[in-house]
């Protein structure tokens, strides 16, 4: 398989599978395309219709786009592996919460944009940013107390995957966390495949403006 992505220290949508695919030990072959160039658009049409990163294409050419979809895509392949947790109503939940970052928190994807490089504590804490981050608080609190931890739903899973580019923005920005939320981002930032993520972003030379904060 090929997994199409954008540059690791800005595309938040690509960390995700390719961390599920790094963690849970699924061969695959990067395809990484620097993004707001010239010809970005075109050399992702190569591989996916949407236009956008992530896509992953199987060996048979068949593509699939967008991150939930393809985390999705690999655990109905790859089912020995649980991508999602296993007993019911806690992969119901950890769908809901995943679907909730999907679709939502757009004051902080706005103000606050995923660029590892970047270290500017207290950045665009507006009042709609606080909110997405004291929400966010609350569900990995409460996603720890139910299983124990050490990740939200007790071993890494889709939803970690989901909210990691979130634990990016926050080693990024330095919001106030609860403990619990503290040491939940510290884990996940020192699991092997976010820390290769986050090396790898750091090596990057390549700049896009509109996802760099004006000083």
């Amino acid at each position: 398989m090929k997994l199409v992505i954008g540059d690791k220290n800005y595309s938040s949508w690509s960390m995700r599978p390719w961390l599920l695919l790094t963690h849970f030990d699924i061969p695959f072959e990067e395809v990484l395309i620097e993004l707001d160039e010239p010809g970005t658009k075109r050399a992702i049409l190569t591989y996916s219709s949407s236009g956008k990163v992530p896509c992953l294409v199987s060996d048979d050419g068949f593509a699939v786009w967008d991150s939930l979809a393809i985390a999705e895509t690999l655990a109905d392949r790859y089912p020995q592996h649980a991508l999602w947790p296993r007993d019911p109503n806690a992969r119901a939940r950890a769908r809901s919460i995943s679907a909730e970052m999907h679709s939502g928190f757009g004051a902080l994807r706005n103000a606050l944009p995923m660029s590892i490089r970047l270290d500017r504590p207290g950045a665009g804490r507006t009042p709609d940013v606080l909110a997405d981050i004291a929400r966010i608080d609350m569900l990995w609190r409460e996603c720890l107390a139910a299983s124990g931890g050490p990740f939200l739903f007790g071993e890494f899973s889709i939803a970690d995957a989901m909210y990691a580019p979130v634990v990016m923005r926050f080693n990024s920005y330095h919001p106030e966390l609860s403990p619990e939320a503290a040491a939940y981002a510290q884990r996940v930032t020192a699991l092997p495949a976010v820390a290769a993520w986050i090396e790898a972003g750091r090596r990057e030379t390549h700049v896009v403006a509109d996802d760099e904060l004006p000083e």
